[in-house]
């Protein structure tokens, strides 16, 4: 693994993601109340003892850069990093990142310094609990160019996702992005018992999708950059080495989620909520690192809590109702609130200006809120009602509460007042 370097996406503009990608990139944004989704591909590289890591910006940086030099320092003997490359201007490249191919081309120098022999791509706005030395022993055993990646899914989720096409030992020789025929499908389904007999239990599941996960040897990565003006890795280079390289799949099969949209974004909070969720935060071996925060314990008054996590220095007033819901950091909930399937990201701070009038930010008393999700430094005035089954549609915008897919996103910092009711507006 010394020989082996990680380069992490930042992502897009993430507009798929608005209102949360407004002022902050995909990455940054908090997840499971108090991580961040940049934290997931970082602490996998760190389990997996891959200590020397780019993180690759464009859009909406600042607070991304400021969680990564605050939480990932590493000593002078380690040899480690965690290093933002943001996209620049220089004398020889004047324009900015084009996709995800592009922007390691932009960075090619840091791939070719001395000791490198393979690279690691990383997405870094997925939920997955990964050993990437697993997927480095698959590439050294069958000497592989490059190796990807793959998840089992059954033809409902295949339609929606790039599918390999594999013979008999695993080389993928066709990939198909989101095919939707049936004579699509039936190209690129790969039979069950040969999952099987690759242990894994494939369940039903004949298709195996692409994790946008990749493990280059370090001189093929480069030729293809520098012989190509592709931008795209996924798109364009990746069906590219099909053509020309050993491709080799990687099995794997635990949970693992795209956290493109914000329906995808809610659904895998509130999986996190659940007793027995398919991924857990709380793992002995495989944690996930974060910034350490020195925040007092959360405070509960009187108040019913079921199936919801509650993050570092909350505080829930009596008679409050939390069911199936995500909590983040600083939240305060007054009395006789009832938050249901809710994800509320907390707040930066408790109080902005202890002598003004301002309200801190959070829930106030006797306020109703169902169904939504709602971003850092909020403030719900008392009585206020927000219920997405209420909402005049499950699209649209309606001020600092916008509907997507039916679920009520609250933009950061917005002041809801008291009284407020969302089917009113």
């Amino acid at each position: 693994m010394r020989h082996t370097i990680s380069i992490i996406l930042g992502g897009g503009k993430g507009t798929r993601l608005l209102p949360l990608t407004e002022k902050r990139s995909k990455p940054a944004i908090p997840i499971g109340g108090k991580y961040r989704l940049i934290d997931v591909p970082i602490s996998n590289c760190l389990h997996s003892r891959l200590n020397r890591i780019y993180v690759l910006t464009q859009f909406n940086s600042v607070s991304l850069h400021r969680h990564i030099r605050q939480t990932y320092s590493f000593d002078v003997f380690s040899g480690g990093f965690v290093e933002v490359l943001p996209a620049q201007q220089t004398l020889d490249q004047e324009s900015w990142y084009q996709g995800t191919a592009d922007a390691v081309r932009k960075q090619l120098r840091f791939l070719k310094e001395p000791g490198i022999r393979y690279v690691l791509i990383l997405s870094g706005d997925q939920l997955y609990r990964m050993d990437y030395n697993q997927m480095l022993n698959t590439h050294l055993k069958v000497d592989a160019d490059v190796t990807i990646s793959t998840v089992p899914v059954h033809a409902d989720a295949a339609r929606g996702l790039g599918v390999m096409q594999l013979n008999d030992v695993g080389r993928v020789n066709g990939f198909v992005e989101k095919p939707q025929s049936e004579d699509a499908l039936v190209a690129v389904r790969t039979p069950g018992d040969w999952i099987d007999q690759h242990g894994i239990n494939s369940h039903g599941r004949e298709y195996l999708a692409s994790m946008g996960i990749y493990l280059f040897n370090r001189d093929v990565l480069v030729d293809l950059l520098e012989t190509t003006s592709h931008d795209d890795f996924g798109r364009d280079i990746f069906p590219l080495a099909i053509n020309n390289h050993h491709v080799q799949t990687h099995l794997f099969d635990g949970y693992w989620e795209d956290i493109g949209t914000i329906k995808s974004f809610y659904e895998a909070n509130l999986m996190l909520a659940q007793p027995h969720p398919p991924f857990t935060l709380a793992h002995r071996r495989w944690p996930i690192f974060t910034h350490p925060r020195f925040l007092p314990s959360s405070r509960f008054d009187g108040c019913h809590i079921s199936s919801s996590l509650v993050s570092d220095g909350c505080f829930i007033g009596p008679a409050a109702a939390i069911i199936n819901s995500v909590v983040g950091l600083r939240c305060q909930v007054q009395e006789n609130v009832e938050m249901r399937n809710t994800v509320i990201m907390g707040a930066d701070y408790y109080d902005p200006d202890p002598e003004s009038d301002t309200p801190s930010p959070g829930v106030g008393a006797g306020a109703k809120i169902d169904g939504a999700l709602i971003d850092k430094n909020v403030i719900i005035g008392e009585g206020a009602r927000i219920i997405a089954s209420e909402a005049p549609s499950d699209e649209g915008d309606f001020g600092d509460v916008f509907m997507r897919n039916g679920i009520a996103v609250v933009r950061r910092g917005a002041v809801i007042p008291s009284g407020w009711n969302f089917g009113r507006t």
